[in-house]
């Protein structure tokens, strides 16, 4: 009989499907993924090969993300209830009345947002390329939405006029600077790496700041042995993959539940019976494209 693992590569094979994997997932989905890694970037390898059907191992945005960039084909979700907490802070209705009370601002909304959300933005923007994006637009009044934390981090970078939503990632949102200490206490030797989506006060003690991507690419580059990584603890699977001769060190409270519901059995489920198809309006897909042209255009 054949394994779960052995299944699926078999149907992914027979539909020509691809699976993507977050980096916040388990290790079992991350080793049967074609590709691993950030939100964006995932979106971007499907879009450039000739897969039939996506399979995305992530929270619902990424996925539909995935369908704006590739709207022909068919992109399913393991766990269509695995919903992103962050995205779900803040509406497109939201936004436009609060640029209606800031006319002439430019709206920059975080990838990490639904495809109604980027519908109501002018630019888009990752982790990665946040601060890049608001820089090169050619206008002072920002409004930043969702993240509170990449947005005040922004805010102190680039010394623009931005309005800061309240939102946050749950995950990020719990580490602090007292758990930071505890933990450079017990490794002195360690260097602190973080993500954006932390809080000013933590951002301001780490030795390097970056997305998941940036953070395993200077792990690697680093002549440094041991690392206190203030992101989700999936990420420590890649760091230890690409640098089998370091250490990794999370916090008790860096674990995504949401991204975790993804396993080996719901994504034969998903291919199998070609479950949890995203599914947006052709508005949507047209009006959520354009801040996202827009940040790549920007981007060079």
């Amino acid at each position: 009989m054949q394994s779960v693992k052995e299944r699926i590569l078999d149907i992914k094979k027979q539909k020509n499907a691809i699976i993507l994997a977050h980096s916040y997932t388990s290790p079992e989905v991350q080793d049967i993924a074609d590709f691993v890694g950030d939100s964006l970037g995932l979106s971007q390898k499907a879009a450039a090969t000739d897969a039939d059907i996506i399979v995305f191992c992530g929270v619902s945005f990424m996925g539909e993300t995935a369908k704006i960039l590739s709207s022909k084909k068919k992109v399913l979700l393991p766990e269509p209830e695995a919903k992103c907490a962050m995205a779900s802070m803040c509406s497109a209705e939201q936004i436009r009345q609060v640029k209606a009370n800031r006319p002439g601002a430019t709206v920059v909304a975080y990838v990490n947002t639904t495809a109604e959300t980027k519908t109501a933005a002018d630019y888009c923007c990752t982790s990665a390329n946040a601060l890049n994006v608001v820089n090169q637009i050619p206008n002072d009044k920002i409004i930043f939405v969702p993240d509170s934390n990449l947005g005040r981090y922004v805010k102190e970078k680039s010394g623009k006029d931005i309005v800061l939503w309240s939102g946050f990632c749950p995950i990020h949102q719990c580490v602090t600077v007292r758990q930071v200490q505890e933990m450079k206490r017990l490794h002195p030797d360690a260097e602190i790496a973080a993500h954006p989506e932390c809080r000013i006060d933590v951002l301001n003690i780490a030795d390097y700041i970056g997305s998941t991507e940036a953070i395993l690419k200077h792990c690697m580059a680093s002549d440094k042995k041991e690392f206190i990584v203030l992101t989700e603890s999936g990420m420590g699977h890649r760091l230890q993959e690409f640098c089998p001769d370091k250490k990794f060190y999370f916090t008790n409270a860096s674990v995504c539940t949401t991204m975790k519901m993804i396993s080996l059995e719901s994504i034969l489920d998903c291919l199998e019976n070609e479950t949890g198809e995203i599914i947006l309006d052709d508005k949507v897909i047209e009006e959520a494209y354009l801040p996202v042209k827009r940040m790549t255009d920007i981007l060079g």
